[in-house]
């Protein structure tokens, strides 16, 4: 028996109110499949669908599904089949998936199938346990079933990211993987030992060290690196530099006659002072 999707307040985000933006170059293209009358319409569908799926970075000719492309240009399949079969594939599988924690994918899928990003930390809480319950497939299925897709994108329209009026698209700054699968990789370079404890123990040579560290780091690290201060030297500097110095003497004699200070008759502005007698 699967958990039921928990409940999770939402947030006010741009796509839940209605705008009155002027059409300008941040307005989405809305790719729909019943207005494709040629191939050419057909090729901008699949090739906006790789974009919203996989990215920009994956878009590349060995992860395009021929099997999927040839059943749309077939009409076999509608656009949200065709999604389908995206996020049920290898590649968003091994490309995605696999490389991120669960909260992670949240986001990103969120982000790719739904147009937008997560509420808040509740809901990716509540999704990661739909991951965890009914795997990938299952949360991808649960996407697009929804009611959310349904009402925003139905079977024809090809996601988007709704009512982006500011900052970059999300395909834009969703990198592949974050700092936790990098981290996690060189975890398993090191055979699961630290940096210091792979450099110490003598195990690892210095160049399989170095390949896990980017080429730039050396360069940067020598760069912060602060010069060592021999404290036993600047002592014998100092103490040759203040031997040889001599000391004046200030003292005086017995006997000298000190300067004496006559006092100075000051006007001082009593008399502008009321009731103060007057000279």
């Amino acid at each position: 028996m699967s958990i039921p999707l928990l409940n999770y307040a939402p947030t006010t985000q741009n796509q839940r109110v209605e705008g009155y933006e002027v059409p300008n170059d941040d307005t989405p293209t809305i790719y729909r499949l019943s207005d494709a009358t040629s191939d050419k319409d057909i090729d901008g569908i699949i090739w906006a669908a790789y974009r919203q799926i996989f990215s920009e970075h994956l878009i590349i000719a060995s992860n395009r599904q021929k099997f999927l492309e040839s059943q749309l240009r077939n009409r076999s399949i509608n656009v949200r089949d065709f999604i389908r079969g995206l996020g049920k594939s290898e590649v968003y599988r091994t490309q995605v998936a696999d490389i991120n924690t669960n909260y992670r994918l949240v986001d990103i899928t969120l982000k790719r199938f739904l147009g937008r990003a997560a509420y808040n930390k509740d809901e990716e809480i509540a999704w990661s346990i739909v991951i965890g319950t009914k795997g990938l497939h299952g949360f991808i299925d649960t996407l697009l079933d929804s009611q959310e897709y349904l009402q925003n994108f139905g079977d024809d329209i090809v996601p988007y990211q709704r009512r982006r009026y500011k900052d970059r698209p999300f395909n834009l700054v969703n990198p592949r993987y974050g700092s936790y699968w990098r981290d996690r990789m060189m975890l398993e370079s090191f055979g699961g030992r630290s940096f210091y404890t792979a450099r110490t123990s003598g195990v690892a040579s210095k160049q399989e060290i170095r390949r896990v560290i980017p080429a730039n780091f050396m360069d940067m690290a020598g760069k912060i690196i602060t010069g060592e201060r021999n404290y036993q030297r600047t002592v014998a500097t100092v103490t040759s530099q203040i031997k040889d110095i001599k000391i004046p003497d200030n003292s005086r004699e017995v006997g000298t006659p000190q300067p004496t200070v006559k006092p100075v008759a000051v006007a001082l502005p009593y008399r502008y002072i009321p009731g103060s007698p007057r000279n």
